[in-house]
């Protein structure tokens, strides 16, 4: 099927549950990439969802979903230290401290 244009769809438009699952699928998809300029992109992209499930979140004081945050940036925090990028790492680790 070919598409004359390419629909955008922007994270703002994501419920802060949906955005937790974008971030999710985006770090697990980054711990099975090969290469890793790809597991960057993945990493970017989680961070970008987690991002917007920040935003959504402030208003809201479910501590499971603050656990689940900071689950998603120890994750990332992980793969980053995982390909080698420690000091990016060490900033995801302290978000998941703030937020868990």
């Amino acid at each position: 099927m070919v598409f004359n244009r390419i629909v955008s769809s922007p994270l703002e438009i994501l419920s802060l549950q949906h955005a937790l699952d974008l971030a999710k699928i985006y770090l697990e998809n980054a711990s099975k990439a090969q290469h890793s300029d790809v597991a960057l992109v993945l990493c970017h992209d989680t961070e970008l969802a987690l991002s917007q499930a920040k935003s959504a979140a402030k208003c809201i004081e479910d501590q499971s979903v603050r656990k689940d945050i900071a689950r998603a940036y120890i994750g990332l925090g992980r793969e980053l230290d995982n390909r080698g990028h420690t000091n990016e790492a060490q900033k995801s680790y302290k978000k998941a401290e703030k937020w868990g």
